[in-house]
């Protein structure tokens, strides 16, 4: 809660609970970075007790190996799966109409660029120059 104003107190008196009020946090700030900084935390104990977390390690991955593998079985419904065949073979066979014309109608087409960049690479005559006198 905050507390009650002090009018008696002098100036000097004021500075030193502030400076002791910053040490004080600035001290709680150092520990609580201390305590938060896990890697090293993680680091310490496992120089301090390599025997512990190697023996972890390897129970832990014995287990990993040797628990049986949880099997899933998955039923499909062939009535349902008709649809997206059929789709799919509808899809194929569009891209191959679309593959054929493409390769008939490519002669047409190329030509027709041709022509139209060649409108484009052609230089119009120069504009006449115009005296006003």
């Amino acid at each position: 809660m905050a507390k009650e104003p002090r009018c008696d107190q002098s100036l000097d008196e004021l500075k030193r609970e502030i400076a002791r009020s910053r040490d004080r946090v600035e001290h709680d700030l150092l520990v609580i970075r201390r305590e938060l900084d896990f890697p090293r935390r993680i680091k310490r104990s496992f120089q301090q007790q390599t025997a512990a977390w190697v023996t972890a390690a390897v129970v832990v991955g014995a287990l990993i190996v040797f628990l049986p593998a949880r099997r899933k079985k998955v039923y499909v419904d062939r009535k349902r799966n008709a649809a997206p065949q059929k789709k799919l073979l509808e899809a194929g066979f569009a891209l191959g109409a679309l593959k054929f014309a493409t390769m008939l109608l490519r002669p047409v087409i190329v030509s027709f660029v041709t022509k139209k960049l060649r409108g484009y690479m052609e230089e119009p005559e120069p504009a006449k120059r115009r005296s006003f006198i």
